[in-house]
């Protein structure tokens, strides 16, 4: 029988260990192919069952003006088969074995990922190998697959006016950015990308120089390794021409964005630039382990400042919350936002936003206000750990943002030795209105605009 703590618990055990460490279910052994697949392995016997994820270096963050979205476009044509598995066998192989399979795109990356039983992971390899150099990309296929990113994309984004926000809020911080493309992509380009294209781009990234394949689960590492060896082997490496490095211009003050949209109600962002991890030289990581920390104390339970202030103190705001990920490859944002209460407004939320960072910066947060943000931070590590999808997609997102998946092991370790006046620097240096972009939505109402 396997007994499992409850979140609660976790929370006590972050409190009561000082110096604990993240629980290591077992060590992830790695191997390299001689065409530059990275294949990296962690047994995990609880259960027969094993998660695969093959992670390409390509996404959002790589594309160039005017072709925004084909990496997200790629990921579903990649579905559409090849003369071996042709149509949907993918999934129907997949799913005709009891197993679960999809992807996902990100600005830094493309995955695609198999949860099944440990005995069934050849044929899913065979598959995505196949996929990886003989993908089909037929014309009548892209035309339907077109139709329903554009259809994801009114439904996720333009009919949706926090997710709008959001992508305008990225867009205006980032003026020569990756980040500030929308990773579905703008819908003039979405409506423009062609089979030639596409087929460019799954030439150029889709290499095995360019993947981390990554299995999580009852399996043994060394029959791993062989396996990957006789399923990918033989593909040949090319070389990757980088993304051309854009570089982001120093902003010179606050940017503020105003959305007439269809709404129930206003929505504040508030966005500030902010280094991350990768970006750090390791001996000023502690900078991202601080502005995580400071996300924590603002946003980290019921008892963190913004909704024990402002939504049940005040009452002056339906909901505030605040977001940070040291993990992307690039430099990006630490974003807080809020929808004010009938008889607020978005204006009232700006200002007690800015006042709880003035706040921050001004004093040192309390040693019991910051172990209760750490024992937070990593209750929730521990508790993720539980997941099998979750530990192969961290080994996965660390390894293909250059991080690499040793970083896991420290993370404890670096929120320990987190300390006030690190927290009070990292807002006085990174949230400041030289860094901030500022975007409002105020609800428009639907009858009163003209037809077009």
């Amino acid at each position: 029988m396997i007994f499992r703590l409850s979140f609660f618990s976790l929370l006590l055990l972050a409190f009561a260990l000082p110096n604990a460490t993240l629980a290591e279910p077992s060590k992830v052994f790695t191997r390299t192919l001689d065409n530059g697949l990275k294949v990296l392995v962690q047994p995990d016997t609880r259960a027969p069952v094993a998660v695969q994820q093959l992670w390409y270096g390509v996404g959002a963050a790589h594309e160039p003006p005017g072709q925004t979205g084909i990496s997200h476009v790629l990921e579903h044509m990649m579905f559409r088969g090849t003369e071996r598995f042709p149509g949907e066998s993918f999934s129907h192989t997949i799913s005709s074995l009891g197993g679960r399979d999809n992807a996902f795109t990100g600005r830094d990356y493309t995955a695609y990922y198999q949860i099944l039983g440990r005995d069934q992971l050849a044929i899913a390899m065979e598959m995505e190998a196949d996929r990886m150099q003989n993908l089909l990309l037929a014309e009548a296929d892209l035309q339907k697959e077109l139709e329903v990113v554009k259809e994801e994309r009114r439904l996720r984004t333009e009919d949706r006016p926090e997710a709008s926000a959001f992508e305008q809020l990225q867009a205006t911080a980032f003026q020569n950015h990756p980040y500030g493309q929308p990773v579905i992509g703008w819908m003039s380009d979405i409506s423009q990308i062609d089979q030639k294209q596409l087929r460019d781009w799954h030439r150029r990234w889709y290499a095995p120089n360019n993947a981390n394949l990554v299995v999580v689960g009852d399996v043994d590492p060394e029959q791993i390794f062989e396996m990957a060896e006789e399923h990918f082997g033989a593909i040949p490496r090319h070389e990757i021409t980088p993304a051309p490095r854009r570089q982001e211009p120093v902003q010179k003050g606050t940017r503020n964005v105003s959305l007439h949209i269809p709404a129930q109600t206003e929505y504040l962002l508030i966005g500030y630039k902010t280094p991350v991890m990768a970006q750090l030289p390791k001996k000023q990581r502690w900078e991202a382990y601080a502005l995580s920390m400071l996300t924590s104390i603002l946003d980290g339970g019921n008892a963190s400042r913004l909704p024990k202030r402002l939504v049940r103190d005040r009452k002056i705001a339906a909901s505030a919350s605040a977001s940070y990920s040291l993990y992307s490859a690039l430099n990006s944002l630490l974003v807080l936002d809020a929808t004010p209460n009938p008889g607020h407004t978005a204006e009232e939320m700006e200002q007690a936003l800015l006042a709880e960072i003035a706040e921050l910066q001004a004093q040192p947060v309390s040693e019991t206000e910051l172990q209760r943000a750490r024992a937070q931070v990593i209750a929730h590590m521990i508790y993720a750990q539980d997941s099998l999808r979750h530990r192969a997609y961290m080994i996965g997102m660390l390894e293909t943002n250059g991080l690499g998946w040793e970083v896991e092991q420290q993370l404890v370790d670096g929120y320990q030795a987190v300390t006030a006046a690190q927290v009070q620097e990292v807002a006085q240096r990174y949230l400041t209105d030289y860094t901030r972009t500022t975007v409002t939505i105020h609800p428009l109402n639907v009858a009163k605009v003209p037809a077009p």
